[in-house]
């Protein structure tokens, strides 16, 4: 009924024969031997981390829409698209809920869509989310993207919100799911044999060795009602926290040798390490971002969280800047408003780096006190403009201007005669 009211009336040109292929929805065979789908592909924690990481840090970003004033901005919150990005994406979401769900299908599928309510002047006044597997993007005779969506008939970019990762065609973005479902089968794999090790494998700490001989006599083996009661009473006396470090008395030429990991295991493990740098590989997240601790240390670690904004944060953000400026910016408006998210917050160094950058601003003379009192999100305060220049600096081969300080050489010499 929604999709009949919405679109059964738009008519667009005759599209291409072949709609193009977005690389998206349908699941692939690895060359693991299991078929991959962004649902299956979540099972995955490290995956998943890296997902949820680079959604939920898109998500929480403060997003508003500026107007140019010359020199300066100010934010355009007269502006209907202002409260749109910012508030109130649609009756039902919050702003926080629908850029995370666009994320997510960006990030899985390479790309996500939102149908755009306009009123009669052509503002958009609402975002609503469309399910991914049921959009088809197809080329017009024009060449722009148009979108199907179910079985109704196609509508002009006008009316929906794409965002796309990069894409091979210019249309649709590609799917890192099926861009590396061989990577992402194998992880599977290798999970699913570590499960089915457990489910079905044999682990024991160690084993008690009795011989067949001792000295000359020949052991005769022990009935199986002997073994438990040996087996028991092992238990009873050295396992548990409380038993440790007592020293085992053990007879009939009987030895205990403990069981070390096999090499088998040790692998098993490795190739999961590796699966998992893989993973935050794809979406080049930094390791320690999803729990790979290894090579972290307290030296580098603010600088790889700086890196990861600026490396893997920023090209996301990028991408949702220009998409909303594209779609729901009418063309007259963009040369005077822009879309930008906040990542002031993210871009922060420790309170002992940020305030020594401050204090050498501050008495070079390029930052005044509002102007870090704006970076630390605090209000300006009367008199807080005043940028300060340092006495003993002035222009190379310049003349001392009337009633200046004497320069650093005079004031030494002065020194010196008194």
């Amino acid at each position: 009924m929604f999709m009949s009211r919405q679109f059964g009336d738009q008519r667009v040109g005759s599209p291409d024969p072949g709609w193009i292929s977005s690389l998206l929805g349908a699941s692939a065979q690895s060359a693991a031997g299991l078929r991959v789908t962004p649902e299956r592909a979540l099972a995955l924690t490290t995956l998943q981390a890296c997902v949820s990481l680079i959604a939920e840090s898109v998500a929480q970003l403060p997003c508003e829409l500026y107007r140019r004033q010359g020199d300066t901005r100010e934010r355009a919150t007269d502006h209907p698209v202002y409260w749109l990005v910012h508030d109130t994406p649609n009756a039902w979401q919050t702003p926080i809920e629908y850029r995370e769900q666009c994320q997510i299908s960006a990030a899985l599928r390479g790309s996500s869509f939102s149908f755009i309510e306009r009123d009669g002047a052509g503002r958009p006044t609402a975002l609503l989310p469309l399910d991914f597997n049921k959009v088809q993007v197809l080329r017009g005779s024009d060449n722009l993207p148009y979108y199907r969506i179910g079985s109704a008939e196609p509508v002009p970019m006008r009316m929906i919100h794409h965002v796309r990762w990069w894409t091979l065609n210019g249309y649709t973005g590609v799917s890192p799911v099926q861009l590396h479902c061989d990577t992402i089968g194998l992880a599977l794999a290798t999970q699913n044999h570590a499960a089915k090790v457990f489910a079905n494998g044999t682990h024991l700490a160690g084993v008690l060795e009795r011989p067949a001989v001792v000295g000359q006599q020949e052991l005769k083996p022990l009935d199986p009602e002997r073994v438990k009661q040996i087996k028991a009473a092992w238990k009873t006396e050295y396992a548990g926290v409380d038993n440790a470090m007592k020293v085992a008395l053990l007879q009939d030429g009987m030895t205990f040798r403990p069981l070390s990991m096999t090499n088998e295991d040790a692998q098993l493990l490795d190739s999961r390490k590796l699966s998992a740098l893989e993973l935050a590989q794809i979406f080049k997240v930094p390791p320690h971002k999803v729990g790979l601790l290894e090579r972290a240390t307290n030296n580098n670690i603010e600088h790889q969280a700086i890196e990861f904004v600026i490396y893997c944060l920023l090209p996301w953000l990028r991408r949702h800047e220009q998409a909303m400026m594209r779609d729901l910016l009418l063309p007259g408006e963009r040369a005077d408003y822009y879309i930008e998210f906040n990542v002031g917050g993210l871009m922060r160094g420790d309170t002992a780096s940020r305030y020594a950058a401050y204090a050498v601003g501050r008495q070079w003379g390029w930052l005044s006190v509002n102007d870090i009192r704006r970076l630390e999100n605090l209000p300006p305060i009367p008199g807080g403009d005043i940028y300060l220049q340092p006495l003993n600096m002035g222009q190379a081969g310049a003349a001392q201007p009337p009633g200046a300080p004497p320069a650093a050489t005079a004031v030494i010499h002065q020194i010196l005669e008194t």
